[in-house]
Formats: C-alpha cells, sequence, structure tokens
C-alpha cells in the first residue's frame, strides 16, 4: 500500500509540474498560428523551457548568424537522460568504432532552413512543449535535438515583411500583397545562399558552426522540415528514386516504417499526402542526403505554403490553408518521428553501428596533385568534416585518372594528398570524391556532379588499391614562408596560380601597395614565371610608409613565398619596364541587385567579395540604377537571372555600350547574356540550331522522360582553355566546367577563353540529355569581347556557383583584375 501510494505521489507530481508548464500560446500571449512569431520571441520560449524544466531541457548557443542572431540546439529528454547527457553521447559515438551496445536513440529535428517556409519553427514549439507533457514516455530511451530555426536572418526577413504588409484581418484572396514577397525574400540567408545546399560545402557561418554539433552527436535520424507550393499535399518519406548506391537497405527500409507510422495519423485524419516522388536522395548537401551519408535515417518534410502561404491562403481547390493547418501537419510528423523512433531504438543502434564498419567499396583511395593553396583549401574542408587524410610517397600510383578518364599510372610526392575510403567517414568520402556518382534514375531534383577533384581544379587519381600515406598535421607548422624582406631589393616576385594569391593581391590594393603582373612567361634569377605573376616594386611604393613591413605581413598571413630581385632586366622574356608588364588598376567594382536578378547569384556575387575576396563591392539595384553614373565605376557584374531580355530595353543597352566603349568593364553571367544580344547589343550570340520537323509521337506518362533528353542537370565537362589569355592566367590548357543548362553561345570572332568542343560533349560527370549534348558542341564557356576602349566579359557557365566550385574563383578574379 505504501509503494502503491508513492507512486501515486509521484505521479501526481509529474502532472502538476507539466500543467505548469506554459504552452506556446500562453508563454506568447496569443493562440500559436494566429501570428507568426518573432525569433526574439522563440527564443524566448526555448529560455524559458531550459529554465522551467531544467532537469528535461538544455540550452545551447552554439553560434551566431551574420546578423548576430543566436543559433539554438535544445537537447529533450527525460530527467535520467538529461542528467547523464555526456555520457550518452559518448556511448553513442563509440558505436562509430564499433564499441558498445547502447540503447538509447538520437533523433535530431532541423526547423526553419529556409526562412520563409516559416511554419516550422511554429510547429517545433508545439512539438517540444507535448514532448516534455502528454508524451514524455518517448524521452525515457530517446534523446531529442531539436534546431528551432536553421536560418533565423532569413526567417526575420519574411516575419518582418509579412508583419508589415498583412491585412488586417489578414486576407485569403492570393493576389493580396501579403501573399507575394518581394525580390529579397525569406528564403536565404544574409548573403542570400540555400543552407540546404550547404551542408557538405560549408560556405556559410551558420553552416559552418552547426557541422561542429552534428559531429559531435551524428544522430540517428535527422529530420529537415520544409515547405512547398500551397496546393501541393505533404509530403513524407520515403524518398524518391534516386537513392544514392551508398545508402544502406536499412536505411532504405527504415524511411518506410517511419512513413507508415504518419501516414496512420494522416489517413485518420483524411489528410493528403504522397510520398516516393519528386524528392530524391542523391546530392549530398541536403539537410536529408548528408546525414545519410553519414549513417543516420535522413528525410525531408515538405508542408503546402512556403512564403505565399501567409496567416491563411485560397488554394486552387477553393480550400484555405492557415498556418495552423500547416503548424498540425509538420506537428504530425515530429511528434511520430520521435515516437517511431523511441519504438525502434535497439535497431537503430544496431543498424547505426553496422552503418559504420569496414566496407569494401571500389576505389580504396583518392590521390590529388596540384598547387598547394588549392590543396590547402580542400583539406580544410576535410578538417571541418573530420576527415582523415595524409600525404604521400615519392613513386607511383595507378588508378582513375580524372583528367585523362583513363586507368593510369600517376607519380606521387610528399605534396600527394592521400584520402582514404577506408575510415570512419569513408561513405561520405565515396560520395564526395568518386568521379562519377552512379544514377538509378535520370529525373533528379538537384545537380548530378559535384566531385571535389574537379570543384577544386586538382589532378586526381582514384585507386583501387589503398595508398600507402604519412598522417602528418603539415598545418602545426605555421612558420612564415617569407624571410625579411630586403631594403636593398628592385622588385618581389611572386606566382599566381590559386584564389589565395587573388585574395593576397586583394589586401595589397587595399593597403594602397601598388602591383603589376607579367602579361608574358619571364625568367629572373634561374626562375621561371608564368603569365599572371605578380611584381612588386620599390619604385611604385616608394611613397608608402611601411612599405616593406605590411607587405611582409599581408604575405606572411597569406603564406605567400616573395622572391626578391634586384633588378628589374629579366633573363628571358619582357624586362618589367616593358610594355607586357601593366600595373593592375584599383577597380571600383559594382553588381547589380534586384529584379531581373537571381537572388540566390547575387548572393554567391556578394558573399564572393565580402567573406572571400575581401574587397570593397557597391550593390546596385535596379530600381534606381537609370540614376546612378556608371562612369564613376571601373566594373559592374551582372548576375545570372530570368528577364534579362525585357530588362534590356534599347535605352539601357545604349547606355551599357557607352559606359563600356568609355573603357568599362561589363562581366554577364548565365541568362544575363539573352539581354545583351540581339539587334542592338553586343556581338555575343546564342547557338542556332536546326529544329526537327518531325512529328514526336509518344505516351503523355513520357513526356517528362522525353525533356530530359534537352536536359543538364548539373554535369561536369572537360573543356579548353587558352591560358594565354588574361581570363585563363594561372591556369593550364583544361578547365573542369559545372553545367546547369542547355544554354549554347557560338564562339566570337575572338576571346574565346574557355570553351567545349563538339567532341567534349559527354560529361566526365552528371547527366547531361542526347539533346542538349548536340546543342552545346562547339560553344563558348567563358570569353572577351573587346567593345572600343571597354571589354564585356561573358560566363555562360557559373565558375562561383553555391560558393563551392573553388576552381572558377581564381578564373573570376581575373575577370576583375587581369582583364584590361
Amino acid at each position: 500500500m505504501k509503494h502503491f501510494l508513492l507512486i501515486i505521489t509521484i505521479s501526481l507530481s509529474f502532472l502538476t509540474t507539466a500543467q505548469d508548464l506554459k504552452s506556446p500560446s500562453e508563454f506568447l500571449g496569443y493562440e500559436l498560428g494566429t501570428q507568426f512569431t518573432r525569433h526574439d520571441q522563440v527564443v524566448d520560449y526555448y529560455e524559458y523551457l531550459a529554465h522551467a524544466a531544467s532537469d528535461r531541457v538544455q540550452l545551447q548557443e552554439y553560434g551566431q548568424t551574420n546578423e548576430r542572431r543566436p543559433l539554438l540546439l535544445a537537447y529533450i529528454s527525460s530527467k535520467e537522460n538529461i542528467s547523464d547527457l555526456e555520457n550518452i553521447r559518448k556511448a553513442h559515438i563509440a558505436t562509430t568504432e564499433g564499441k558498445g551496445n547502447p540503447s538509447k536513440v538520437i533523433v535530431w529535428l532541423s526547423y526553419n532552413v529556409h526562412g520563409n517556409e516559416s511554419v516550422s519553427t511554429e510547429a517545433s514549439m508545439q512539438t517540444v512543449y507535448t514532448l516534455l507533457t502528454e508524451k514524455s514516455d518517448y524521452l525515457k530511451n530517446t534523446v531529442v535535438l531539436m534546431d528551432p530555426c536553421v536560418n533565423p536572418d532569413g526567417r526575420e526577413r519574411y516575419v518582418n515583411w509579412y508583419n508589415q504588409y498583412r491585412n488586417t484581418p489578414n486576407n485569403a484572396d492570393p493576389n493580396s500583397k501579403e501573399h507575394h514577397e518581394p525580390w529579397l525574400n525569406g528564403r536565404a540567408n544574409h548573403y542570400m545562399f540555400d543552407l540546404n545546399r550547404d551542408w557538405a560545402w560549408l560556405t556559410q557561418i551558420e553552416s559552418q558552426q552547426r557541422i561542429k554539433m552534428f559531429n559531435q552527436w551524428l544522430p540517428h535520424v535527422h529530420v529537415d522540415f520544409h515547405e512547398q507550393g500551397i496546393d501541393a499535399p505533404y509530403y513524407f518519406a520515403p524518398a524518391a528514386e534516386p537513392f544514392h548506391e551508398v545508402i544502406t537497405d536499412f536505411q532504405r527500409e527504415f524511411q518506410v516504417t517511419v512513413g507508415k507510422n504518419h501516414a496512420k495519423y494522416f489517413d485518420a485524419k483524411g489528410w493528403f499526402y504522397f510520398t516516393k516522388e519528386i524528392f530524391d536522395l542523391l546530392y549530398p548537401s541536403y539537410g536529408d542526403t548528408f546525414p545519410t551519408y553519414n549513417g543516420s535515417i535522413g528525410m525531408t518534410y515538405e508542408q503546402g505554403g512556403s512564403g505565399e502561404a501567409g496567416l491563411a491562403i485560397e488554394t486552387n481547390t477553393g480550400d484555405t490553408l492557415t498556418l495552423k493547418d500547416r503548424i498540425a501537419h509538420h506537428f504530425t510528423t515530429g511528434i511520430s518521428t520521435v515516437e517511431i523512433s523511441s519504438k525502434n531504438a535497439e535497431r537503430l543502434n544496431t543498424e547505426f553501428k553496422k552503418f559504420y564498419q569496414a566496407k569494401d567499396y571500389k576505389y580504396k583511395s583518392y590521390v590529388l596533385n596540384g598547387d598547394e593553396d588549392k590543396i590547402d583549401a580542400l583539406t580544410h574542408l576535410l578538417d571541418q568534416h573530420e576527415i582523415e587524410y595524409g600525404w604521400g610517397k615519392d613513386g607511383s600510383v595507378k588508378g582513375y585518372n580524372y583528367l585523362t578518364e583513363k586507368n593510369e599510372s600517376v607519380k606521387t610526392s610528399e605534396n600527394s594528398l592521400v584520402v582514404s575510403s577506408e575510415q570512419k567517414k569513408g561513405t561520405l568520402v565515396k560520395v564526395l570524391f568518386e568521379p562519377n556518382a552512379m544514377l538509378s534514375d535520370s529525373l533528379t531534383y538537384d545537380i548530378t556532379a559535384w566531385s571535389l577533384p574537379y570543384a577544386y581544379g586538382l589532378n586526381a587519381v582514384a585507386s583501387e588499391n589503398k595508398t600507402d600515406a604519412t598522417l602528418v598535421n603539415r598545418k602545426s607548422d605555421n612558420g612564415v614562408k617569407t624571410s625579411k624582406l630586403s631594403e636593398e631589393a628592385y622588385a618581389f616576385l611572386t606566382d599566381w596560380n590559386s584564389f589565395n594569391d587573388a585574395q593576397f593581391l586583394a589586401e595589397l590594393q587595399q593597403n594602397d601597395i601598388l602591383v603589376r603582373y607579367a602579361k608574358k612567361p619571364f625568367t629572373m634569377d634561374g626562375v621561371d614565371y608564368d603569365r599572371g605573376s605578380l611584381i612588386i616594386t620599390r619604385a611604385d611604393n616608394k611613397n608608402r610608409l611601411d612599405f616593406l613591413k605590411n607587405l611582409s605581413e599581408i604575405a606572411s598571413k597569406h603564406h605567400i613565398l616573395l622572391n626578391a630581385t634586384n633588378t628589374g632586366f629579366v633573363e628571358g622574356g619582357k624586362d618589367f619596364g616593358s610594355s607586357a608588364v601593366a600595373l593592375i588598376r584599383d577597380n571600383k567594382i559594382a553588381v547589380l541587385s534586384g529584379e531581373p536578378t537571381s537572388t540566390l547569384q547575387f548572393g554567391e556575387i556578394w558573399h564572393f567579395f565580402e567573406q572571400q575576396l575581401h574587397y570593397p563591392v557597391a550593390v546596385i539595384d535596379t530600381e534606381y540604377m537609370a540614376r546612378v553614373d556608371l562612369s564613376e565605376y571601373d566594373v559592374l557584374i551582372l548576375p545570372d537571372g530570368e528577364g534579362y531580355e525585357d530588362f534590356m530595353d534599347a535605352d539601357r543597352l545604349t547606355h551599357l555600350k557607352e559606359w563600356v566603349g568609355n573603357g568599362g568593364k561589363l562581366i554577364a553571367m548565365g541568362d544575363a547574356l539573352k539581354g545583351l544580344s540581339g539587334e542592338n547589343g553586343f556581338k555575343i550570340k546564342a547557338k542556332e540550331m536546326e529544329k526537327d520537323s518531325t512529328t514526336n509521337l509518344q505516351p503523355h506518362e513520357d513526356n517528362e522522360r522525353e525533356r530530359i533528353k534537352s536536359a543538364i542537370t548539373g554535369a561536369i565537362f572537360k573543356a579548353k582553355v587558352d591560358s594565354t589569355h588574361p581570363l585563363a592566367f594561372g591556369y593550364d590548357d583544361t578547365y573542369f566546367s559545372l553545367k546547369l543548362g542547355d544554354n549554347a553561345y557560338a564562339y566570337l570572332k575572338e576571346g574565346n577563353v574557355v570553351y567545349l568542343e563538339a567532341e567534349s560533349t559527354k560529361p566526365v560527370a552528371g547527366f547531361a540529355g542526347s539533346e542538349a549534348r548536340k546543342k552545346i558542341g562547339d560553344t563558348l564557356i567563358f570569353g572577351v569581347e573587346a567593345h572600343g576602349d571597354g571589354q564585356v566579359i561573358y560566363m555562360v557557365d557559373n565558375p562561383l556557383f553555391r560558393g563551392f566550385w573553388e576552381s572558377g574563383k581564381l578564373l573570376f578574379a581575373n575577370a576583375l583584375f587581369m582583364v584590361e
């Protein structure tokens, strides 16, 4: 009897505690779903829970955004588990080394990676409250990690805009302004990057800080909550084909298990949903695929809504979709995910441990050679992912050569980077490094090629044998490459081979140090220097205080080796006073923003200047571009975007042509080229294709398959390079270009710098349809047209794609500094 009374007392105590805990609506002072909650209010609620239920909730600020908003991770579990949280984590991580048999399951729920898909943060608050109250039994063997808002800057941009422009009361009419976000929408982060495409590349501060936490936990289950168009039913797992071949049978199977559990609740409510369509598991940088390649059950959930939906909107079927509806759906799948994970804790632990057992992948080692700066850039990414690597030895390795696309032997040295797939992160290594991912279906949601050796511009061999490597952390030696610079030197010389060299140049210019570059190869003091090599003379900088001190410090910062010479009289080539040695201009640069530019590509350029090159750029919006005196600028960049044909009317084209003719430099990217071609434009011309007059007869259901023949879904092509042109300084005769579509432009009469020959239209990686391949043969990729005293630089493909296509960054820097 005493025991029974004790149980009742404890139960009543728990119920009282649970009832005392404020729901989101009680805490916020309005019913959840009747307003969008500001990020600071969301933070306040989670802080409240961490205080009021401190025995079951821990809150960690793991970083800040560009706009200084906190990034939060909440740990939710039973009192016993929270008190033993670190031991639970260690026991779980030990299974990646084949040790132990833990019983707890780790579930990570990520909300609002796309800022204007704003319902998920609202749903997170209802989910955490319910887990702490009526569904607390799930937490006995489960630790839930919740990131309530992966993208606070984007979400606040949307919420603030909506609160400014919504009707009062809100209006469900889809034509009302509250359902039409402006160009600067809330989907992306501060720099207009899509954080759901950045998990593998880690270009953004949010991703860089989050990956540290992810690697500490490596959850069994990870869910990324999203929204799609307002008329779409709810989507949940299982995912669509193609699945990457490394995804295990269990990972596939458990997606079905999760989906069936969700379906049970959706069926009971009569809610519509779909599975196995659209959202595949291939591209490695999503919030579902990246965790999957690290052993998780990675899943995307998609609710109809997004920035168009507001608080309520009328759909095409005449129904009204409300924020409350959207919350209910995401709340249901969130709770269902924790439930089914809790019920399968033992199986999830067993299979997670099995995932990290040794695998017999075809390629055991990836051996990379190339410029030291490019190697360093890649090893920085590997360090962030905790991928092990080592350094080769003098000798050779046999395997698939990425450059020649043949099996052959390649020399190795102590500077060769060696990455083995026989390691803890071996599956991720295979996915990121393999020459060409196997496609089970050509209909994909994103790009189909991303291989890091191509992306970083390195020569690589994939070997079926494990290559001996020395596991030495060479970065522990942070010694300065440069010795004290001689005051007697005539000039200081260095190569131009990598983006690091461009960063070095940019910082010199920001410190008012004048720099020249060589248009022709030359030899000095027995050392050969190629085109683009930097020449920094004392004479150019004689009036600059602390010239040598500043030069030495900047060179040391960028690990630049400066060779001093006591003369301008070269042993071979052109002397330093020749017209073949030119002063690099201190350019004033502007980039166009606003419609018709793409927010994403504008963001790539903006981020490139501010966070990578560290060089000032003015942002000029299309709304007031006509009032801007372009003569104040040396360079104008037109990002990719839809609608340039209409935007570039006769007046704007005339204005631009006059500016270029007077010495301006215009850089046009992607579909911006469409606005520059035509009768009144520049000389760039789209490639004309003969139209097929035959009638296309096939079943209606095959139309999508037929259209894919004309598509290129993010494939890598081997292009030819004119390395004598300033746009290609620092490159050899080959460039691997990532093509995102079949846009094709004819060769220029001159200035064809990077181009695709007809015999090279088969991609080295990724999918390209047969009709698209016919179209892109003998076409321009990057070129330069002289116009009066100025230049137009055409970039058909994107050298800055998502900030991770490292091999294109020097080319973009050449467009800024070398082309004159």
